[in-house]
């Protein structure tokens, strides 16, 4: 178990970038060298924690790009805060909640993201990974042919369907071929016990996608039990696999399944990892 009383952090090592794409400005954390790693924070928002994984993946050897799509930058928002920030982005235009309603509008600034930081980093194309309230999004990104690793952590949306996916069906098709004629991959993660990312969703996937979704369970025994105040009050179960529920302690799942990761995006972004294989 680790202490959970984490301090704000002021993000003094990550340039601060105001991007504008597609007529929509952003603000952008960015750090490192090497291709380009796209990191999509969970709710609510830029935590210290989500911060920490951003600098395993810059220390991996990429550039990491971490928008800020909602709530306080570095914060560590009171649980009634942190409640303030998901229902205003529930009820946000750029994120669709709840199902029927598709990929949420800002994957669309993610995707035109993708295709800056390749342009600007490099290397055989774009890693992506969603946490979460941003799960999914890293998903949708793979309409954008540079997108080639895409990590897909506790997808929760949308909040009122446990089997649904917020993707379309011609979207799901778009990206299954994709991982089809290029052989690619998508990794998932997910804790047994979540009840916001349940079995069902992950059944969902691998029935839309095929044997390339590769879906990771971890057991709930797994999850770190000290977190944010946030996560304390209104996510009282193991869930966040990469920053509330990690245990940063050799030979825990949740480190090994980040290691998991950073290979993978080594093995799918990196120029030599791909002339090697």
């Amino acid at each position: 178990m680790e202490n959970n009383r984490i301090e704000a952090d002021p993000l003094t090592d990550f340039e601060v970038r105001q991007i504008t794409l597609d007529g929509t400005t952003k603000r952008v954390y960015v750090s490192g060298k090497g291709p380009a790693v796209i990191v999509m924070a969970e709710m609510p928002g830029i935590s210290p924690r989500i911060a920490r994984f951003a600098r395993w993946v810059r220390d991996a050897g990429f550039t990491v790009f971490m928008p800020s799509l909602f709530g306080p930058d570095g914060a560590v928002p009171s649980a009634d805060e942190g409640a303030a920030v998901f229902r205003r982005a529930c009820i946000s235009f750029e994120f669709h909640a709840l199902a029927g309603k598709g990929a949420s509008p800002v994957t669309e600034w993610l995707r035109a993201l993708a295709r800056h930081a390749h342009e600007e980093c490099g290397g055989e194309g774009v890693g992506a990974i969603g946490m979460c309230f941003t799960g999914n999004f890293a998903l949708s990104m793979m309409l954008e042919p540079k997108v080639l690793a895409p990590v897909v952590a506790q997808p929760s949306l949308p909040l009122d369907d446990p089997e649904g996916i917020e993707s379309s069906p011609e979207e799901l098709a778009a990206v299954r071929q994709r991982l089809e004629n290029e052989d690619l991959t998508v990794l998932a993660y997910r804790f047994e016990g979540d009840q916001i990312c349940k079995a069902q969703r992950f059944a969902a996937y691998s029935k839309a996608l095929g044997p390339n979704f590769m879906p990771r369970t971890l057991p709930d025994s797994a999850a770190n039990a000290s977190v944010d105040p946030f996560f304390e009050k209104h996510v009282p179960f193991p869930h966040s696999v990469f920053t509330q529920h990690l245990i940063d302690v050799a030979g825990e799942p949740t480190l090994q399944a980040r290691d998991e990761i950073l290979a993978f995006f080594e093995k799918r972004l990196s120029t030599k990892a791909r002339t090697l294989s």
